[in-house]
């Protein structure tokens, strides 16, 4: 033991080689050398910053309906359909100088007493200022019917253009529960269409026809897709300006099921 402890003394304490100092430190030097260069290096230039086409580029609504119920036809272009077809509804505007909601509609009383209409139709297409449809309803009071106890074709013929010009095929079925005047309630992929008796009244038929967005996809969708928040806009909100916007948006799109 006496033997190890002068040993381990003897390593504490003898001289450092200057000569071995100075190798190591060049052999440091020489390892450092590459890491330094690398370090000291001119830093690359950054990539130029592009701004992508998605975030100026109107969403195309052909899109969104793949994804969430939309309207594929405004509403200026269903009331304008409706007087193609002999129903004279009026022109698409403001419901009143005080309000935003704008409106065409269609009234025939063929019959009445001295308080109410017994035979009458009404049509109302309901939308805003750009020519988004909210909804659109319809009432018919005593319908004329044939032998079979079928709705009149001149009345049904309101329905099937308001079903074809809407654009989505999985409400066609409907028209033959309207042409037999019976009850029907759908409620489909965001959106909904009702054809039922009033409940005080065995002669009185409501029609409703609109989107119903319930799920939060179905709202995260429709606020993507929402022209709002892309930056397309370079002149001030104008209704001539936003409605022919909206008129050609939806024109391309509604062309091939109008029919």
């Amino acid at each position: 033991m006496l033997l190890a402890s002068i040993v381990a003394y003897y390593r504490e304490i003898r001289p450092v080689d200057p000569a071995g100092l100075l190798e190591h430190q060049s052999l440091n030097k020489t390892a450092q050398s590459p890491r330094t260069a690398l370090d000291t290096a001119a830093p690359s230039p950054l990539p130029p910053i592009t701004v992508s086409r998605h975030l100026t580029e109107v969403p195309k609504l052909e899109l969104a309906s793949q994804f969430l119920r939309r309207w594929l036809v405004s509403g200026p272009n269903i009331c304008g359909g409706l007087r193609e077809a002999g129903i004279e509804m009026s022109e698409w505007k403001a419901a009143s100088m005080r309000n935003r909601n704008y409106e065409c509609y269609f009234q025939r009383i063929y019959e009445r007493d001295e308080v109410r209409p017994i035979s009458s139709t009404f049509v109302k297409v309901r939308g805003n200022e750009i020519g988004e449809i909210l909804e659109i309803r319809a009432k018919i009071i005593g319908p004329k019917t044939d032998a079979q106890g079928h709705l009149a074709p001149a009345v049904l013929r309101i329905f099937e253009i308001i079903v074809k010009r809407a654009c989505w095929p999985d409400f066609g079925d409907a028209l033959t529960s309207i042409q037999n005047l019976s009850d029907v309630e759908y409620e489909r992929f965001g959106a909904y269409l009702t054809f039922t008796r009033d409940a005080g009244s065995e002669n009185s038929f409501n029609f409703a026809l609109g989107i119903k967005s319930t799920s939060a996809s179905q709202m995260r969708t429709k606020a993507y897709f929402s022209t709002d928040r892309w930056l397309v806009t370079r002149t001030p909100r104008s209704v001539p300006a936003n409605f022919g916007l909206m008129d050609r948006l939806v024109t391309s799109a509604s062309a091939n099921c109008a029919q």
